[in-house]
């Protein structure tokens, strides 16, 4: 890669990471494999940097490696192991207002949906992509984006509602 698009992938890379990183932990609740799946949406935006059509929406394209990158994790037998620890060395954080707890809830509410409704949901109100870039990210029409989104709210309302039917 020649240095001056090697310095705009740099600076593309900085400032996207993180936002990258939030969405994948929308998609999948944890935040190692959110940080996997950034890393590795990252590689292949760099691998096909000097083909990417910058016009054309970067964001676009770094959104869809991403979303491939977690739905491919998911695929993985050795993922869906959980290992649980039993020793909780953390300490609660004083959270009067009940912020954290709100947040953990829409975290376990968007984990209760399947992944093609966490990934609408995620993309269109979290990523904040309109109804076009959704579609050509998952690779499905507008009109799936608009009827798995609505589906998917409405899931929501109910677990968020009900947050013990969470688990069900």
């Amino acid at each position: 890669m020649r240095a001056p698009d090697e310095a705009e992938f740099t600076e593309f890379a900085a400032s996207t990471i993180r936002r990258l990183r939030s969405t994948a932990y929308l998609m999948c609740g944890d935040w190692h494999r959110a940080e996997d799946a950034a890393q590795d949406a990252l590689v292949k935006v760099y691998r096909r940097w000097h083909r990417i059509d910058r016009t054309q929406g970067l964001n676009g394209y770094a959104h869809k490696c991403l979303v491939t990158a977690v739905l491919d994790q998911s695929r993985r037998p050795w993922r869906r192991e959980h290992l649980v620890d039993t020793d909780d060395h953390t300490t609660p954080l004083h959270d009067p207002a009940g912020t954290i707890d709100d947040r953990l809830l829409v975290v376990e509410a968007l984990a209760a949906l399947p992944p093609s409704q966490r990934a609408c949901v995620v993309l269109r109100h979290y990523a904040d992509l309109s109804l076009e870039q959704t579609a050509d990210v998952l690779g499905i029409g507008t009109g799936g984006v608009k009827s798995q989104t609505s589906r998917a709210l409405t899931r929501l309302r109910e677990l968020l509602d009900h947050p013990e039917r969470s688990a069900t």
